[in-house]
């Protein structure tokens, strides 16, 4: 059997399986972080006006977009796909080096709101887009990630599997599907390397094109099946020795879903455990921003490729800059969405500080990853201490895991402004009893 096929047969068989609560129960913490954070991503400029460019597709169709506005099944994909990566809250799987909810969970509410499919439904189908993807992500490598943002390239099959699902497409099919969303795979890392608006648009893109590649297989449209892991398929044109031969090893015993990462800042997540280790350190030892000499920082090395603004100039560049995450975490005691808004920008402090701090590639954290992702810190003291904290994780990796509480939190705290705290309390309590709902009209 080609790739396409083995996880084919798997997604067009889901339905079929006894599935743990427990795997249920995640992918409605998935869910929940998924609304956590589109709603802060609607006001970012590159959402505000990818709306204004598809005006002609909403206000009609079986579909809405996350704020009520009706629309089109593609064109609630992209929409909600592109806002929920757009302020950087996005959850992960990071042996995939991947943010599966953004495209994933898009395309299935999209597909699932055409079809009139239920909330049980809706979660089985985000499982599978899960489980599906991120297989495929881990067989790119980190080889396909010094070039691919895998947010888009395996987004799309993420998109592909869920809406196949709900699309209840056979396995031939289902296959198709995979196959046809291989040839839409998309996404530059050069793409963010710069201050830009793309980005965001990688997983809207993927929830589009998977959407729509489920859409031909279930009009009897088919793909090559080995697309993936033939002589010229994308595991040779997209990595480097992909090896496709365990790809279904676990399918349906270990679920990937169980083993997220949720963001506890906001920003980056390659930064984040340079944040947690400067955070322990501030309150271990009391520190204010005047106490400190100098900071050294060792990361991995698509760290330091990926937050690598020195002196940012916008929000943009500010979510992916260590050296002002840093400051910021230190100056302010945490890196939430106030920490981007112009006036901490501009924070004298947080920008006095920002000099001081030294990134570097350090060998055996760079050797872990994209198993771990670690950081080592050094701070000296103007009295002459030298403090060091080793981070072996970060806040929300499975190892140190946010509760459901903490994750209700995080809706709250990013949905309340957009659409009222009440409104949020009640959205939250809907989506923690998402597989009793009968239809996806939260």
């Amino acid at each position: 059997m080609f790739a396409t096929e083995i996880l084919a047969q798997f997604g067009a068989t889901f339905d079929a399986r006894s599935v743990p609560p427990a795997v249920i129960h995640d992918a409605k913490r998935a869910v929940v972080d998924w609304y956590a954070s589109v709603y802060p991503g609607l006001a970012t400029p590159p959402v505000e006006r990818l709306i204004a460019t598809v005006a002609d597709d909403l206000d009609r169709g079986k579909c809405r977009l996350v704020t009520g506005q009706a629309a089109t099944p593609r064109t609630a994909a992209l929409v909600n796909g592109t806002a929920a990566h757009a302020a950087e809250v996005d959850d992960s799987f990071r042996g995939a080096m991947y943010h599966p909810g953004a495209a994933t969970i898009a395309a299935a509410l999209a597909a699932g709101q055409e079809v009139g499919a239920d909330g049980s439904a809706f979660l089985r189908a985000v499982v599978v887009g899960y489980e599906i993807s991120t297989r495929i992500g881990v067989v790119l490598g980190r080889s396909h990630y010094r070039y691919w943002h895998n947010t888009g390239t395996v987004g799309v099959f993420g998109a592909a599997a869920a809406a196949a699902c709900l699309y209840r497409l056979d396995a031939a099919a289902f296959a198709h599907a995979l196959a046809t969303a291989a040839t839409f795979a998309a996404g530059l890392q050069q793409a963010f390397r710069l201050d830009s608006m793309s980005k965001p648009l990688h997983p809207g893109r993927a929830a589009e094109g998977g959407l729509l590649a489920a859409a031909l297989a279930a009009k009897g449209v088919t793909g090559s099946l080995d697309v993936l892991d033939g002589e010229n398929g994308l595991g040779r044109a997209m990595s480097d020795g992909a090896d496709w031969s365990h790809l279904g090893d676990t399918l349906g015993t270990v679920y990937h879903i169980q083993g997220l990462t949720f963001k506890n800042h906001i920003g980056c997540g390659h930064v984040f455990p340079a944040i947690d280790g400067v955070l322990a350190l501030r309150e271990q030892y009391g520190l204010q921003p005047d106490d400190i000499e100098r900071i050294a920082v060792g990361a991995y090395q698509a760290a330091v490729d990926i937050a690598c603004y020195a002196a940012p100039a916008s929000a943009n560049e500010a979510r992916f800059s260590i050296p002002f995450m840093l400051a910021t975490a230190l100056v302010h005691g945490s890196v939430r969405m106030r920490a981007y808004a112009p006036e901490r920008l501009a924070d004298a402090t947080v920008r006095t500080l920002m000099p001081r701090i030294a990134v570097a590639v350090d060998a055996e954290i760079d050797g872990r990853f994209p198993a771990q992702r670690a950081a080592r810190i050094e701070i000296v003291c103007r009295d002459g201490r030298r403090l060091l904290h080793f981070q072996p994780n970060r806040k929300g990796d499975p190892e140190d895991p946010l509760s459901d509480a903490d994750l209700g939190a995080k809706l709250l705290e990013l949905a309340a402004p957009v659409i009222g705290g009440a409104r949020a309390a009640a959205l939250l309590a809907r989506l923690w009893d998402a597989d009793a709902a009968a239809a996806l009209d939260w």
